[in-house]
């Protein structure tokens, strides 16, 4: 597992990528991919093209993104979800709390 962030050249946007299984053993890398950026960001990006597995405490690690984030107010997209992982955040409702493509 991998965890990387990049902020946009403006700091508006902020990338996440997340390699492997996205699961607990995540939680303190994932947090750190975006507590730990100088720039404020408008957006976020969770880029899970190279996810292979998401359970229900990577699910409550994205909650907690979202309430960093503003919340209700809260731009987090989802991107390059394979089959599986899109089904269990399709099952959550989470395309209720984030753009989901």
């Amino acid at each position: 597992m991998a965890i990387t962030s990049q902020p946009s050249s403006d700091g508006q946007e902020l990338t996440i990528v997340i390699q492997g299984r996205f699961d607990f053993a995540a939680y303190q890398e994932f947090r750190n991919a975006y507590e730990r950026v100088s720039s404020s960001p408008q957006r976020y990006v969770v880029d899970l093209k190279g996810t292979t597995y998401l359970d229900s405490s990577a699910l409550g690690m994205l909650l907690l993104l979202r309430d960093h984030a503003g919340g209700d107010s809260a731009q987090i997209s989802l991107l390059n979800c394979n089959p599986d992982v899109r089904k269990i955040l399709a099952i959550s409702n989470f395309e209720q709390l984030f753009k989901i493509t």
